[in-house]
């Protein structure tokens, strides 16, 4: 199937199989940031945004991306640079892996609720595994870095 798919601005077209996921398709393309974990949408490391929502790409099937725009860090450099920093210095940048996902929820958080409480950062960072520190290094982060906003 020919799908045309609008990455972080840039316009790509080529054949996908009917069954490839999103996921695939993102790293065979070079989008490194995106990740695999769980392939059941439970961890959050492969979070994108397609047409705005944040969403499983290990799940999403790359048809359904056709003509749509897709934001992965690699499209948010800036914004992932903030938020990386108050993460870092809250300590809580262990490997890193999870951290791509962490910050495409994020984005997504910011860009729906600009002043979340802190129910909502609880919410939007729900579906994001993180093996290596506990959530509330994360939580202090955020709400640190949307006081300073």
């Amino acid at each position: 199937m020919e799908v045309k798919l609008i990455i972080n601005g840039s316009h790509y077209k080529f054949a996908a199989e009917p069954d490839e996921y999103l996921l695939d398709t993102l790293r065979k393309l070079g989008y490194k940031s995106v990740k695999r974990g769980c392939d059941q949408t439970s961890c959050g490391v492969c979070s994108i945004l397609v047409d705005g929502n944040l969403v499983p790409s290990c799940s999403y099937l790359t048809i359904r991306a056709n003509n749509k725009p897709i934001t992965t860090v690699e499209g948010i450099q800036e914004e992932a640079r903030k938020i990386a920093k108050f993460i870092t210095e809250e300590g809580v940048d262990q490997c890193g892996f999870c951290s791509p996902g962490h910050v495409m929820a994020i984005y997504a958080m910011m860009k729906d609720h600009p002043h979340p409480s802190i129910d909502e950062i609880k919410h939007y960072l729900a579906g994001n595994l993180c093996r290596c520190s506990g959530y509330e290094g994360q939580h202090r982060a955020l709400k640190k870095m949307l006081e300073v906003k």
